[in-house]
């Protein structure tokens, strides 16, 4: 079943608003026998493409089994947050062709299936049920049989459009399907009472060429070196007469032509609709409207991103051009823009957590100044939370944060639990060596530390500090261990490593007193204490990033100094995001039995 690309969006109290992810369209069909296939909407076998849906669903074969043969209706994605599939991995999982390099990558960037609809359930078909029906099945499933996997998911659907469309722009989504609640599912039609509404966004580029054998006009901007550099191509959304123009319009200005291309230099301005650019080129490209009003300058790289990732417009930008870092020539705009372009990764570690900001107003290489109180100025949208007599900010929506880096708030801080848990909701180890030229020791005591992780089966994640250390987390389940109970873990630790390497770690807290050694900061993990959050920007002339890290980056070859303001932002979208199954992990941490060996031990 198919929905029909609209312009704009059904409401009423009829429909249904679902968010709308970049995938594979896929049917899951599991059998009583345990057979479960993965099927694509073109009918391709995608079973052995994705081994870790696949091994989720047998392992739950015993309590899936009463409601066997099942069909689901849904979407195979690569999460980039809970709104947002990353069409570049899954497209990557889809080309891969050996046993090998499918199970690598089912473990460094799984899939999963975001189920939005039943079509069998015991055998008995739902397809003539109505939507709503179907659903609610779908919904009881999901609540009491599937929980808590990162294998299989459902998709949410909202009574109201505004609810789910704010979600899918600030994460920067694909966009949204209207579904009306009595739809039946109908296979292989193109239906109106399912619509597709993307989340478009405009860009404004030159034509550079009309090519004579498809009808598409070829388009570009400027770099910042004035180099002309190709963004790809359209003719989707021109009208009859307005294409009839513009070839005419190329054709008199041309200043070449060849068996296939018709050239004309930057002159003629137009705006398009696409849901973004991938690898170089704008996908879904849609002609929008000619643009007399401006000229080939003011198409430029800088423009291209804004308009791509757009700030939010009820937050009033001031002082753009400030430089914040001197010698990197990174304005304020700039790091707006990254501040943006790291939302879907930044805020989960953000949200529902007091916050202590460092302001730079006059860029790093000034004098900064710590905040915590939420000042009198600022904006409704800003939320805040008291505790200690202090109002703090809670940053829970992307408004603050662009609001926030406006401010110059360049480095953001949280503790360790957030304003609905009295208890942490992880474990952090801070290794701080004496400077970077050290930060091999810091390499050295993660890797201790995995070791350990590994052996008693816990799950952990680290990342740079951004300065000249690093961090390893270890997620907790939510409200279920103290302080304390995490304390005998934090003092085991750095027990264990200063007993391996005394030479080159410490837990002294006096820096005169440690010499060259590593100091392994576990009292610092404590009620309110504060640690930098993944994806911060640091306040030091390097612009570097605390930066979450794939485990097998952790090597002698690690420098603190490859992840910059500049590099992160690339870096996310080629290989995603180290953290992605942190908040999945959570749920599962077998943190109790080594508590309870710990608590013997003493």
């Amino acid at each position: 079943m198919m929905p029909t690309l609209s312009f704009e969006t059904p409401i009423g109290p009829d429909w249904r608003y679902e968010i709308k992810y970049d995938g594979f369209r896929c049917i899951l069909r599991w059998q009583e026998n345990q057979e479960i296939e993965l099927l694509s909407k073109y009918g391709n076998d995608l079973t052995n493409q994705f081994p870790e849906i696949i091994e989720y669903c047998q392992s739950i074969h015993d309590v899936i089994k009463p409601l066997l043969p099942l069909s689901l209706d849904g979407e195979l994605v690569v999460l980039d947050n809970p709104y947002k599939g990353n069409f570049e991995h899954i497209q990557l999982r889809g080309r891969l062709k050996t046993k090998e390099k499918i199970t690598t990558y089912s473990k460094e960037i799984p899939a999963t299936f975001m189920a939005f609809d039943l079509l069998e359930l015991h055998g008995v078909n739902y397809k003539e049920k109505s939507f709503t029906e179907r659903k609610k099945q779908l919904e009881e499933i999901f609540s009491t049989v599937i929980t808590d996997s990162p294998f299989l998911k459902m998709v949410t659907a909202f009574t109201e459009k505004d609810t789910v469309w704010k979600k899918v722009t600030a994460s920067l989504g694909e966009g949204i399907i209207a579904k009306h609640k009595n739809s039946k599912w109908e296979l292989g039609k193109r239906t109106k009472t399912w619509y597709k509404i993307k989340n478009w966004r405009v860009v404004s580029a030159f034509i550079t060429a009309y090519q004579k054998d498809n009808g598409f006009f070829h388009v570009a901007i400027y770099n910042g070196k004035k180099d002309m550099v190709p963004i790809g191509l359209f003719k989707n959304g021109l009208e009859d007469e307005q294409k009839k123009a513009l070839v005419e319009t190329v054709r008199k200005n041309q200043t070449k032509e060849d068996a296939t291309y018709v050239y004309v230099n930057p002159s003629l301005c137009v705006d398009i609709q696409c849901i973004e650019l991938y690898k170089g080129q704008l996908r879904e490209p849609y002609f929008k409207q000619f643009r007399f009003d401006i000229g080939p300058d003011d198409c430029t790289e800088e423009k291209l991103k804004l308009s791509l990732e757009p700030l939010p417009d009820t937050v009033t930008i001031t002082n753009p051009k400030k430089l914040l870092w001197q010698d990197k020539a990174i304005s304020k705009e700039d790091y707006l823009q990254f501040l943006r372009t790291m939302s879907s990764y930044s805020m989960p570690f953000l949200q529902n957590r007091l916050l202590t900001v460092i302001r730079f107003p006059d860029g790093v290489h000034k004098e900064a100044f710590y905040q915590k109180n939420c000042p009198d100025y600022a904006p409704d949208f800003v939320q805040t939370e008291k505790a200690d007599s202090i109002d703090y900010i809670v940053c829970n929506n992307l408004e603050t944060l662009i609001w926030l880096g406006n401010q110059a708030a360049i480095e953001y801080h949280v503790p360790f639990e957030t304003i609905h848990t009295k208890t942490p909701t992880e474990i952090v180890f801070d290794l701080d060596p004496p400077s970077r030229n050290e930060f091999t020791l810091a390499v050295q005591a993660a890797l201790l530390i995995k070791e350990v992780a590994d052996g008693l089966q816990l799950t952990c994640y680290c990342k740079t500090s951004g300065n000249k250390g690093m961090q390893v987390y270890f997620p907790l389940p939510d409200n279920m261990y103290s302080y304390e109970d995490t304390r005998a873990f934090t003092a085991f630790i750095a027990e264990y490593l200063i007993s391996q390497e005394p030479k080159w770690f410490t837990t002294e807290r006096l820096k005169k007193n440690r010499g060259n050694k590593l100091y392994v900061d576990y009292i610092q993990h404590g009620e309110r204490k504060t640690i930098i959050a993944p994806y911060s920007a640091r306040g030091n002339e390097d612009a570097l990033v605390a930066t979450p890290l794939y485990w097998e980056e952790v090597n002698d070859t690690l420098s603190i100094e490859d992840f910059t303001i500049e590099t992160v932002q690339t870096r996310v979208k080629e290989k995603g995001c180290p953290f992605a199954s942190f908040f999945e992990a959570k749920k599962t941490q077998p943190y109790g039995p080594v508590l309870d060996f710990l608590k013997e031990k003493v």
